[in-house]
């Protein structure tokens, strides 16, 4: 990640994606192409795993929902540092909010100077599908056209179209317990129907999950639940487990994940915040990065179950932002942002103050007692 020219050699402009620009600029370049270059960044940046130092992300658990920070490195000569601040509070849209919301930064590591600076809301939403096309093209069956897509809010326009561009996906069949959530969907999706695409509205996630090649959950209530159990399972399905994503938070029975044969990010995230949360500590799974390297095998066979049980990693953020940063110098969309200040003399912090004081002026005498205080 290249850092920016300076009077010593580096400039603290920070380059700034706004939600508002983040929009244009996926409007204009398209959603399946900003997926396609995330994808593609993902899988580039999972193949050199090794090379990141990586951490669970930190989290502050509330009644209401869950705040995230989510860090991670490549501390490489010329490597770059990424974080994202993320939060999931499902009852957030009777306030008038976004269930997730999402800001994150990309540094450089050689010097910690933040260059770029951008939302994530809407790149969480491009990047978690991305991820989700980049697991399911080594995970199922490679003639799966049909996609059950239980949980039909905020995530499920992005995971549809993923599946449509990359995958070939060409029907969606659709659930959830709120209606109106799948009328928006098949609402959204309306102008790809001409492209082939096709959407059936069901009514149980059973009745959906039939006949699919491919079974995607995205819900968003924060429980124990069990929205797919084994004897809903059909031979080769593969599942894409999105939604349970944090402590106390699940979509899959335990026997589904018996059955099937388990992939994940990044593995002591995953067991704590995964559908993995309800298995044994020595339950088998395999990390995603090693069957892109080459290291493992991903499906072995046209009947076998497989499950990509994804909460979400630093590390698909980070391929997420330096994506959109492109795009966005590409497209002229990116602004610059005073975020450091600009020093003559970079030991010389108060002289940016300068311009701003009064030479000598007093201390002011409301303040002078306290002070004091303080002093003695």
């Amino acid at each position: 990640m290249p850092s920016f020219p300076t009077r010593h050699g580096l400039t603290p402009g920070t380059e700034f994606l706004d939600a508002p620009r983040a929009a244009e600029l996926v409007g204009r370049t398209g959603v399946v192409a900003c997926v396609r270059a995330i994808a593609q960044a993902i899988e580039a940046d999972f193949i050199r795993w090794n090379d990141f130092d990586k951490t669970a992300r930190t989290a502050a658990h509330s009644a209401r929902g869950v705040i995230e920070l989510m860090p991670v490195a490549d501390t490489r000569p010329g490597g770059g540092y990424a974080f994202k601040y993320v939060n999931g509070h499902p009852s957030n849209p009777e306030r008038g909010l976004p269930t997730v919301m999402a800001f994150g930064a990309l540094a450089d590591v050689d010097t910690g100077l933040p260059v770029f600076l951008g939302e994530l809301t809407l790149t969480t939403a491009l990047r978690t599908a991305a991820a989700s096309a980049v697991a399911a093209r080594r995970l199922a069956r490679p003639d799966s056209r049909s996609m059950a897509l239980i949980g039909n809010g905020s995530q499920a326009e992005f995971q549809a179209l993923a599946f449509f561009g990359l995958l070939g996906v060409r029907e969606l069949r659709l659930y959830d317990t709120d209606p109106a959530a799948t009328r928006k969907l098949v609402r959204n999706l309306a102008p790809w129907l001409p492209q082939g695409l096709r959407c059936v509205p069901c009514a149980s996630a059973r009745e959906a999950m039939r006949g699919a090649g491919i079974v995607t959950t995205a819900t968003a209530d924060k429980t124990r639940a069990a929205i797919v159990r084994e004897d809903m399972l059909e031979p080769g399905m593969h599942l894409n487990a999105v939604g349970g994503d944090c402590p106390g938070k699940t979509e899959l029975a335990p026997e589904v994940l018996r059955a099937a044969a388990v992939f994940v990010e990044y593995e002591p995230q995953t067991r704590i915040e995964g559908d993995l949360q309800q298995m044994p500590a020595d339950f088998p799974v395999t990390e995603l990065w090693r069957v892109l390297a080459g290291e493992a095998p991903g499906r072995t066979s046209p009947e076998q179950v497989t499950v990509f049980d994804s909460v979400g990693f630093a590390l698909e953020d980070y391929a997420a932002l330096r994506t959109m940063r492109a795009l966005g110098q590409a497209a002229g969309l990116l602004d610059r942002v005073a975020l450091v200040p600009a020093l003559a003399d970079p030991k010389d912090l108060y002289a940016q103050l300068h311009p701003w004081l009064a030479p000598g002026a007093p201390m002011p005498a409301e303040a002078a007692p306290a002070f004091q205080h303080e002093a003695a």
